[in-house]
C-alpha cells in the first residue's frame, strides 16, 4: 500500500489523467446506451402492459430459456428487422441480451431507426436470472404473447 501511494505521489499528473480518462469513458458509455432498468422495473412495466422484451441474443444463447413474452431478433440481425417492432407503439421496448455487452449498441441502433421510447435491461439475462426470476424456453423464435410472471422461487 506505501508503494502505491508513494507512486501517485510521484506520478500526480499521471494519475489524475488516468482518473479523468476513465470518469470520460463511464460518462461516454452511460450517455451512449441511455436509460437502463433494472429487472424488477421490467417486470413492473410488463405486467402493466407497458413494455415489449426485446431479446438480441442468438439463437444459441436463447435456446437456454427467455423472458415470459419476449421477441427475440439477435442482434446481428437487428438492423433488417427493426420493422417488426413498429407494431408495439407507444410501449416501451426493453432491450435485453446476456450480460449487457450488445444491449446498449441495439438501443443505439433502434434511436437511429426512429424509435423514442427504448431503454436496456442492466446486466441482462445474468441480472434476470441472479434476482431469481423465471426463464421459459424460446418457441420459433418467440414466446407467448402474455404478460410476464414474475415470482420468486422459494428454496425452502
Amino acid at each position: 500500500m506505501s508503494q502505491f501511494i508513494e507512486f501517485v505521489t510521484n506520478n500526480w499528473i499521471l494519475c489524475s489523467v488516468f482518473v479523468g480518462l476513465l470518469i470520460a469513458l463511464l460518462f461516454t458509455e452511460k450517455k451512449r446506451s441511455g436509460k437502463t432498468l433494472s429487472p424488477q422495473q421490467t417486470v413492473m412495466l410488463l405486467n402493466r402492459d407497458q413494455a415489449v422484451v426485446l431479446d438480441v441474443r442468438d439463437k444459441k444463447e436463447t435456446s437456454k430459456g427467455v423472458i415470459t413474452g419476449s421477441h427475440v431478433i439477435p442482434f446481428t440481425a437487428l438492423k433488417d428487422r427493426a420493422a417488426e417492432l413498429k407494431k408495439f407503439g407507444e410501449k416501451t421496448i426493453v432491450v435485453v441480451d446476456k450480460m449487457g455487452q450488445h444491449s446498449g449498441s441495439a438501443v443505439k441502433l433502434l434511436k437511429t431507426a426512429g424509435f423514442t421510447n427504448v431503454v436496456r435491461m442492466g446486466g441482462g439475462i445474468v441480472e434476470w436470472q441472479s434476482a431469481n426470476l423465471p426463464l421459459v424456453q424460446a418457441n420459433g423464435g418467440k414466446t407467448g404473447s402474455g404478460k410476464a410472471v414474475a415470482k420468486s422461487k422459494n428454496k425452502s
